[in-house]
């Protein structure tokens, strides 16, 4: 009878563990996932160099290269956010086109280091020598 104490409290010990290691993990690597008027409405949440994610789709006209950093806005809608994008962006990168973003504030502005294409089910690859166009 002692054995089978010790046993079931050794499992539920280790259980305990791996839970708490689980739970501290994912709260310290999360990130937030806003769209523009969330972020906007959340500003005092996420202070300048505290990272979330963004989404929303690139507002036409708006993309601009300046010295390897691409400047564009997002928006859905309700607000629009001026980003800077230090990163290559992905290739099906353009005009209304949604993106995710991560990063943080920088001021006004959202700064991305990292930049995905929301897509559909019906991917396609895009020709050869294809970018994203000049604003």
């Amino acid at each position: 009878m002692a054995h089978r104490r010790f046993v079931l409290f050794g499992l539920g010990g280790v259980l305990a563990l791996v839970l708490a290691v689980t739970f501290f993990g994912l709260s310290e690597n999360l990130t937030y996932y806003l769209y523009p008027n969330e972020a906007v409405e959340q500003r005092q949440d996420f202070p300048d160099g505290e990272r979330f994610r963004l989404a929303g789709l690139v507002v036409a006209g708006s993309i601009n290269e300046d010295g390897g950093v691409i400047r564009f806005e997002v928006t859905d809608g309700a607000e629009t956010i001026p980003v800077e994008l230090s990163s290559t962006p992905p290739p099906l990168f353009g005009d209304e086109v949604p993106v995710l973003l991560e990063g943080s504030w920088h001021g006004a502005t959202f700064a991305s280091d990292s930049a995905l294409i929301r897509h559909d089910e019906n991917y396609e690859v895009p020709e050869e020598g294809g970018g994203y166009p000049a604003g």
